[in-house]
Order: structure tokens, then C-alpha cells, then sequence
């Protein structure tokens, strides 16, 4: 039994002062206690919120993160394409070990900046020659292998890639990727699902790399017939080329032949979305689907931006991802979500709903519940007796936070601070990051370094 006093704690009723929260041996909660008195607790002089939901990333692209940003005049256009054959490049070279460290690395940083959960959308399947391993999971049990080992909880998304565009086989450059049919995807989704089986903070979702990724009536075939009580992932509408293509291929925009064609539901997570329409916009939000948003992968690849304030006049309910990890602070992405809203309609009340008034709540918020459902958890309570106490708590010593009432509190992190007012990070009742170092940091630093070395990519 472990328990914690914090000078504050938020709920779904907004914060709670001096609340006491004990702990199971396994880090689970078994009370409660507000407006706690008891002196055998440990005091932690710090603000507490439920730790962030990262809902869409790819951890093999952390090796590259800011190593895209060279522009040499080769006439070539500098744009989500060219990005992407560099991509495709570093995904040719990394052997196993390797990727199991680069993601090891990212997950403690990702802990680091208050993520306790990781929705990984992984298509980096195969050896580096296209061949499958002896274990068709074996890159993904790395990536279960390296959520085990800093602490972080991981949604294990095995990508179906198929194609190469509409109607084209893969590139060479996409070897890695491809499971060729269905019964293939069949396949390595059952052997990514028994590597779930081996950390008891995993489980499974399905995925779909993109409308041009997968033949559409496979796309009919796995939202049908694969199970229904999983999440479904995919990328949608990023690039105003895939909708170019898609119109081509199937006279149909990706998000309306979605509508169209799959009955779908609030377990469906459409990852970006940067350009759609109207009535694809509302479509979404009355279907109960979510979207992801990635607004620091999204700003870096000159995406788009998501027309937000539509969204959630329809009840949308969204989510966000670090992606390409060129950002991993949860605090940036909320902010920059919200600034490039401001931007471009020239009001400053993005992040708003009827009868919520405070922008910093209303994005922790949204983030939370919807990024829980992108990882298959539908609790909304923020702390709950029977659920494992994961959070992330802010330091009521620093200036900024120990002077500002609670009821300016959260407004005040989200927009006005960085990772650096934290105390530190709690997965399952322990602290895995204090004074913003994984507690593993010199192991997992030294190796990553290593790793660095050996591929020559930086």
C-alpha cells in the first residue's frame, strides 16, 4: 500500500485541495480521500492531473526528428513527399535492437513530458530485405518490450499497408511495410495481439495505413469483419494530393467515401483530417467518430489545419499525437491547436463549448477523454478507486503556479509554462520521471547514443 497527498488534484469537478490518494501494490487506486488530513502520507507539494494520452505515433521517426529541415535547392519540391522518401529511407536500415532502443528513449521522453500512454500506429513490420521474421509481431513486441521497460502504457496499432497508391503495388522503399492481403493482415494482427498478452499495460487496435495504402473494399472487409470492440485507426485527408487521387480513383473525397461506405462509430479515430468539407466535418461528428490531431508533426509537414470550430459546434470530440516526434510536449500541441484556430478565424475562444469557459480545462479535457477512447478505455472519470493512478503533477513551488488560484490554474499550464514545472510523472502509483529524468535515464540515454552512432543518421 503507497499513498500520496497532493496540495491539489483535478477531478471532473475541478480541483480538490490537500486530497489523499492511496494505492494498491500493483498502483492501483482503493481511496480517495478530500480534504485529507492524515499525516502518514507522503505530502507531494504539487498539482495533479490524469497523465496525457499520446493517440498517434510512429516511434522508428524519432531517430530523424529535426533532421528534415534542410532545404538545399535541388529542384525537387520541399513538401510531405520529399519528407516522406526520407522517411522511407531511415525505415530501410533499422534492425530490431535498434528500434526496440530508439522507441525505449522516446517513451521515457515521452514520460518525461507527462504522456502515460501511447497509441503507437506501427508499420515497420519486416526484415530489412520485405521478408517477414519467424515472429510476425517481432517489431512489434520490441515496441511492447520498450513500453515495459520505462513505465508506459501502449496500444499496439499493426498498420494493414497494402499498396503503394491507388491502384499501384508498393515502391520498393515501402518493403518493409506490406502485408500483401487480408489474410496476411489477419495474421500479423492475431500475432501483434498475443505480444499484447505480455505486459499488462497493452492491448490492441486495428489500423489502416491510408485510403491509398489499402484497396477500399478491404478497408469495407476489416471495419466488418475484424473485431468491433477494438479501435480503428487510420490517415485521412492529410495531403491535398490524396484527395486529388482519391476523387480520381473512387469519384469520392476519403472522408465521404468513408461515410458512405463504414458504419462508423465513437471507436473510429480519423488521424489528421487536415482537409475535408463541411459536410464531411459534420459528417464525423454525427457518426460520434473522433479525430486525431498532430498539430506540431501537422504544422512541421505543412498539413493543413483542422476547421476545428465546425467540428465541435457538432459535438466533435478529438484527440491528439506527437506522430514524427518533432514535438513531445503535450502542452505545445494543445497550444499550437489552438493558436493555429486563432489564426485564422481571429478569435481567441477556440477551445470552447457551451458552459465552458476556461480553455485550459476544456483542452485537458477533450484530450483526455478522447485520447482514452483511441486506446480502448472509455472511463471519464479523471482519478477513480479501481483504476491505476496515472498522472502527471506540476511543482506548487515555481513563481507562476504557487501565486495563481486554482481557478486560473490549468489555463495557466497550458498556456503559460513548459515541462519544466514538473515534479515528475506516476504510471501505476510510481514515479517514473522526478525533476524531469526518467528514473532509468543513464541506461536508456547511453544506448539510444549508441544506437545513434551506429546508424550514422544524424
Amino acid at each position: 500500500m503507497r499513498s500520496y497527498l497532493f496540495k491539489g488534484l483535478l477531478t471532473s469537478l475541478g480541483w480538490k485541495s490537500n486530497v489523499e490518494v492511496q494505492v494498491d501494490i500493483n498502483g492501483v487506486i482503493t481511496s480517495i480521500d478530500y480534504n485529507s488530513k492524515l499525516k502518514n502520507s507522503k505530502f507531494v507539494n504539487g498539482f495533479a492531473i490524469p497523465g496525457f494520452q499520446n493517440a498517434h505515433s510512429h516511434a522508428f521517426q524519432y531517430a530523424m526528428a529535426g533532421l528534415a529541415e534542410r532545404h538545399e535547392g535541388t529542384g525537387v519540391p520541399d513538401d510531405f513527399w520529399s519528407w516522406r522518401d526520407a522517411m522511407y529511407k531511415l525505415a530501410l536500415t533499422i534492425n530490431p535492437d535498434q528500434f526496440e532502443t530508439i522507441a525505449t528513449m522516446l517513451y521515457a521522453e515521452m514520460l518525461r513530458h507527462g504522456y502515460t500512454s501511447v497509441a503507437e500506429f506501427h508499420y515497420l513490420h519486416h526484415d530489412q530485405k520485405g521478408n517477414t521474421y519467424n515472429n510476425l509481431a517481432e517489431m512489434g513486441s520490441r515496441l511492447v518490450s520498450a513500453a515495459k521497460k520505462v513505465g508506459i502504457k501502449i496500444t499496439l496499432i499493426p498498420v494493414f499497408y497494402q499498396k503503394g497508391g491507388f491502384g499501384k503495388a508498393p515502391t520498393d522503399g515501402q518493403r518493409r511495410f506490406i502485408s500483401s492481403t487480408i489474410d496476411d493482415y489477419q495474421k500479423l494482427y492475431e500475432a501483434s495481439e498475443k505480444v499484447t498478452e505480455t505486459y499488462v499495460g497493452a492491448n490492441i487496435a486495428i489500423g489502416i495505413h491510408s485510403m491509398r495504402g489499402v484497396e477500399p473494399e478491404l478497408i469495407k472487409r476489416v471495419a466488418s469483419e475484424f473485431p468491433k470492440d477494438v479501435p480503428f485507426h487510420i490517415h485521412i485527408s492529410e495531403q491535398l494530393k490524396e484527395i486529388e487521387d482519391t476523387i480520381v480513383y473512387l469519384n469520392k473525397r476519403p472522408v465521404e467515401w468513408m461515410l458512405d461506405n463504414v458504419d462508423m462509430t465513437n471507436r473510429y479515430h480519423l488521424v489528421h483530417a487536415t482537409h475535408i468539407t463541411k459536410e464531411e466535418t459534420t459528417g464525423i461528428a454525427k457518426a460520434g467518430a473522433n479525430v486525431v490531431l498532430c498539430p506540431s508533426t501537422e504544422g512541421n509537414l505543412g498539413d493543413g489545419i483542422f476547421p476545428l470550430a465546425l467540428y465541435q459546434q457538432h459535438g466533435g470530440q478529438w484527440s491528439i499525437g506527437t506522430d514524427s516526434h518533432v514535438g513531445l510536449n503535450p502542452l505545445e500541441e494543445l497550444r499550437i491547436l489552438d493558436y493555429g484556430q486563432r489564426l485564422t478565424t481571429h478569435k481567441r475562444n477556440s477551445f470552447h463549448m457551451p458552459n465552458q469557459a476556461d480553455s485550459g480545462l476544456f483542452g485537458i479535457d477533450m484530450a483526455l477523454k478522447a485520447g482514452r477512447k483511441a486506446m480502448n478505455n472509455f472511463n471519464t472519470n479523471y482519478f477513480k478507486v479501481g483504476e491505476p493512478l496515472d498522472a502527471v503533477v506540476y511543482d506548487a513551488n515555481l513563481p507562476l503556479l504557487g501565486c495563481t488560484s486554482l481557478e486560473n490554474l490549468l489555463s495557466t499550464i497550458v498556456y503559460a509554462t513548459d515541462s519544466f514545472i514538473q515534479l515528475g510523472t506516476i504510471t501505476n502509483g510510481k514515479w517514473v520521471t522526478n525533476k524531469n529524468e526518467h528514473i532509468f535515464k543513464h541506461d536508456i540515454q547511453e544506448a539510444f547514443i549508441k544506437t545513434m552512432t551506429e546508424l550514422k543518421v544524424r
